[in-house]
């Protein structure tokens, strides 16, 4: 692995619509090479209501955004 935990997380922020309260980075290996990539999970507003979530998967040899999926309320 070549990309920080903390460059990714910059990667996710970069790419969300909103100023995010928590998050969450996991390292998750994908397909059958176990590729590495930085799960980042982006939320805002309170906790067990309705808030915006924001997950990028980042890729953690080179850095590339693999996915983005955004969530509203």
């Amino acid at each position: 692995m070549r990309i920080s935990k903390e460059r990714a997380v910059a990667a996710a922020i970069a790419l969300a619509d909103f100023a995010p309260e928590r998050t969450q980075v996991r390292l998750v290996r994908q397909g059958l090479n176990g590729h590495p990539f930085w799960a980042v999970s982006l939320s805002s507003g309170p906790r067990g209501a309705p808030n915006r979530i924001t997950t990028v998967r980042v890729d953690a040899n080179t850095g590339a955004v693999a996915a983005v999926n955004r969530q509203a309320p």
